[in-house]
């Protein structure tokens, strides 16, 4: 990835707007978040609950920023418009089109459930005394030493950007020809680490500079430009299956079928969505865990019956998951993955329709 022109801005700037133009320079598309959240800007109002996709709105193409990442842009008359509209807007960027991954290093401590989890496919022996070991930094330097290579986290010829919670963003160029997934280090399925994200294509992050209630997203040292994504790493991801397959097909097992919506196939699934976003009223006991794996059950099956993409069902879900319970990002994360698996299996044919 080449470095900016010399004319263009350093640092990422002390604005979310300044913030945002300086991403778009890079060729990063960008997206706003509401302010002070990791969330997308809400849908207008013409959209909200509406069956389309995100390809088929007309507000993206008239220059709207409604379905969160499909909508980011490197046009800066365009950004300087949404956030000229709502300067408090947070800085998101669309990792896949900005063809960069990130390892989104949690430091949030806690207890691993299992050394097979710790680092997917790599047997931990038992002699091996894993005492002290709470987060993403202690994983992924552990899958570092193994593969006898630098730690990314110490990586200082690539971007690195300290997080509000005091975790880190590990940025790289994604190489030609390749295609990266994103993962939850929660994740059963494909994941890289415990408590290490991977954010590539359908993902996205807070943008170096920006900033939430919880703090400011800092680049450490003088480094702002992604370096390309090292080999060995680059493996890691192809053996930990992150590029098997795009982040839209992963339901591998369903058969395909043309997607034909109709308004029934899509009013079910909508109620549903309404229900988990009315969950933001209440803190505890809402049910949120429930309804939302229904709702995913749901958009699983209209997936398996060709009613639904998949990128669509991700997008709709975690939006309105997000909007309830936006800090519990890993929680949706496995949630929405299982309910969607469960439901492929189960085709949701309209009655009386093939």
């Amino acid at each position: 990835m080449s470095r900016p022109p010399e004319s263009e801005a350093a640092s990422p700037g002390s604005t979310p707007v300044d913030t945002a133009i300086w991403c778009a320079q890079r060729g990063w598309p960008v997206h706003p978040l509401v302010p002070g959240l990791k969330v997308p800007a809400a849908n207008c109002s013409s959209c909200r609950g509406q069956s389309h996709s995100a390809e088929q709105c007309s507000c993206l193409l008239a220059g709207g920023w409604c379905h969160g990442f499909h909508a980011a842009t490197t046009d800066v008359d365009r950004i300087r418009e949404w956030w000229s509209s709502q300067p408090r807007f947070g800085v998101a960027v669309s990792c896949g089109p900005a063809r960069v991954v990130v390892l989104d290093v949690d430091a949030k401590a806690d207890e691993y459930q299992s050394r097979e989890r710790l680092l997917p496919g790599i047997p931990i022996p038992g002699a091996i005394d894993l005492g002290g070991l709470r987060n993403g930094y202690h994983t992924l330097a552990l899958l570092a030493a193994y593969r006898r290579h630098q730690n990314p986290c110490h990586d200082e010829t690539t971007l690195r950007v300290e997080t509000a919670s005091g975790g880190m963003h590990i940025w790289y160029a994604v190489p030609d020809g390749m295609r990266i997934r994103s993962s939850s280090g929660a994740g059963t399925k494909v994941a890289l680490a415990w408590q290490v994200d991977v954010r590539a294509e359908l993902g996205y992050v807070v943008a170096p500079g920006g900033r939430t209630k919880a703090g400011r997203y800092t680049p450490i040292g003088p480094v702002l430009t992604p370096a390309p994504l090292p080999d060995w790493l680059a493996n890691e991801l192809v053996r930990t299956g992150h590029d098997a397959a795009p982040a839209q097909d992963s339901l591998s097992e369903v058969v395909r079928r043309p997607v034909r919506r109709t308004s029934e196939s899509m009013d079910g699934l909508t109620r549903l969505l309404d229900e988990v976003q009315a969950c933001a009223a209440v803190s505890e006991g809402a049910g949120f865990t429930t309804k939302l794996n229904k709702a995913a059950f749901t958009a699983g099956g209209l997936i398996a019956a060709g009613r639904l993409s998949h990128a669509e069902a991700v997008d709709r879900l975690t939006r309105a998951a997000e909007s309830a319970r936006p800090h519990q990002q890993r929680k949706i994360t496995r949630t929405i993955s299982d309910g969607l698996k469960a439901g492929a299996r189960r085709p949701l044919h309209l009655e009386g329709r093939s």
